[in-house]
């Protein structure tokens, strides 16, 4: 089978990855299922991952990938008291950039069909879900601003603060972009290539914002903290800007921190999904029913604007990579798999 390999610790996936041809298909052992994949999620850690910033002991090569949705093609003895072959399941395991993955069951999720909608919902929808229940404090009439707003979990944060009866800004980098969040429900966009973000919410939020929910780091970073109310809270859930630097992170002015969070009474949480796994089945339970009722619009984005087309197959996980750090997409980056003849098992 195909699969993706991090042979070299680099934040450049370029150079950090290599497309593997004839790996061995993996076998599940007895409570685990083979999955084949059919459609695996970008996400802008995947940098992070290649990079090694995650678990700095481990040493190439290993797999890479986050998150996958597909069918069972293979199971262990125990693996079949809860799941049978063919079955729809998603999945949050390194290791999906690749056409078939050994899942242990406990960590599957089983799906109704096999739909790319179900995979925003993974990483990018709990994320949202998750650090806004745990640490935004929402509730009616609070103003919420929402960075990266019409990405990948930007989109949820959004649809979210808007369910709670928030009043919700959202930061974007195009025209198109707006448009979207606005047919989310986002309440006032900002679009920063071609407004000032800092005078725009002076002038429309001069009391501030409540709550920022701040996934690009760097200037965008400082203007947020800048822009928060008294009491409001600032959830870190990434740093982007920095990501692709050898560091991994953009300079913040921190030096005045300390004093800026004490005259507003204001906070500054950080939140990483590993550590709320033990919300994460509620949360996934609680956003496919909110989705199977219409009550929450998944945007996929599969690259169709993209200079070379659709992302099909893992050689496209490469342009799908550059396509999010080009800022190209609305909502979530996900790469379909075909099912090729050659990779029967």
């Amino acid at each position: 089978m195909k699969k993706l390999v991090v042979t070299k610790l680099s934040q450049n996936f370029r150079e950090a990855v290599t497309l593997q041809q004839d790996s061995p298909v993996p076998l599940p052992g007895d409570g685990d299922l083979l999955v084949r994949n059919r459609f695996v999620g970008i996400n802008a850690s995947d940098i992070n991952y290649s990079a090694g910033r995650y678990d700095p002991s481990v040493k190439p090569p290993f797999d890479i990938g986050f998150e996958g949705v597909g069918d069972v093609v293979a199971l262990g003895l125990s693996a079949s008291a809860s799941y049978t072959v063919g079955q729809a399941v998603a999945y949050v395991k390194a290791g999906s950039f690749a056409e078939y993955t050994v899942v242990p069951a406990k960590q599957a999720v089983p799906l109704p069909s096999v739909k790319p909608e179900f995979l925003t919902l993974m990483v990018s929808g709990a994320t949202a879900y998750i650090s806004l229940k745990e640490l935004g404090n929402l509730s009616e009439g609070k103003k919420v601003l929402v960075t990266a707003a019409a990405g990948g979990t930007g989109q949820f944060a959004v649809q979210l603060a808007k369910a709670a009866k928030c009043h919700v800004i959202g930061t974007c980098s195009s025209d198109e972009k707006g448009g979207f969040l606005k047919s989310i429900g986002c309440d006032c966009t900002i679009n920063y290539k071609t407004e000032n973000v800092e005078s725009v919410l002076r002038k429309e939020y001069p009391e501030g914002v409540d709550v920022v929910y701040e996934s690009v780091g760097g200037k965008m970073f400082d203007l947020a903290l800048n822009s928060l109310a008294t009491k409001g809270c600032l959830i870190v859930i990434g740093f982007i800007a920095g990501y692709q630097n050898p560091t991994g992170l953009q300079p913040v002015k921190a030096e005045l921190l300390p004093a800026k969070l004490l005259k507003k009474s204001a906070s500054i949480r950080g939140f990483f999904l590993n550590h709320y796994l033990s919300e994460y089945k509620v949360a996934l339970k609680d956003l496919l029913k909110m989705y199977e009722r219409g009550d929450l619009v998944c945007e996929v984005d599969f690259g169709d604007m993209s200079p070379e087309g659709k992302f099909t197959g893992l050689e496209s996980v490469f342009r799908a990579v550059d396509y999010m750090y080009m800022g190209k997409n609305i909502g979530k980056i996900v790469v379909e798999l075909p099912h090729s003849v050659n990779s029967k098992l």
